[in-house]
């Protein structure tokens, strides 16, 4: 990839980053606000969330450096909505892994040469990373979809 293409995906992994990092602080905040009988098991799994995002902040971050770019100190957005029910916060959880879903797509259509502005661009580095991810967030999505649904209901769960 030349300098200018590296641009673009440098500004794509710098986006995730940031969501990433965003998801760090608001799994954080979740287990923080659990209450109730299934406290225990939920906390540990929102824990291991915000974990598993600062690991995919990290890895973002160290292909910003790989591609001569800078990672950034942004977060993303950060938005307390002050509802603290478990359904509540799964929801929250879906929207959040949704978009970060959608920007490992984008960084898959950079590194294919399908994005407008890197026509040409090939980078099966960058591919191989971003399918990883895409299979991971899939499969963390179903893992809230299924959480989101009443018992019996095989039906995903339409936010």
């Amino acid at each position: 990839m030349n300098s200018q293409n590296n641009q673009v995906a440098v500004q794509a992994l710098n986006k995730i980053m940031e969501l990433e990092l965003a998801g760090v602080v608001k799994y954080t905040h979740y287990s923080l606000m659990v209450f109730g009988y299934n406290r225990i098991p939920i906390v540990s799994w929102l824990k291991e969330n915000a974990s598993e995002s600062l690991d995919h902040a990290h890895r973002a971050g160290e292909l910003v450096t790989l591609l001569g770019g800078h990672p950034s100190l942004k977060i993303g957005a950060l938005l307390e909505t002050e509802r603290h029910d478990l359904g509540d916060i799964l929801r929250e959880s879906l929207d959040h892994e949704t978009l970060a879903l959608a920007a490992y797509y984008d960084l898959l259509k950079i590194s294919t040469s399908t994005h407008p502005d890197t026509i040409g661009v090939q980078s099966v580095l960058l591919e191989e990373y971003a399918r990883e991810m895409i299979v991971q967030e899939e499969m963390h999505l179903d893992e809230v979809n299924k959480m989101l649904r009443k018992p019996g209901e095989t039906a995903p769960f339409v936010n």
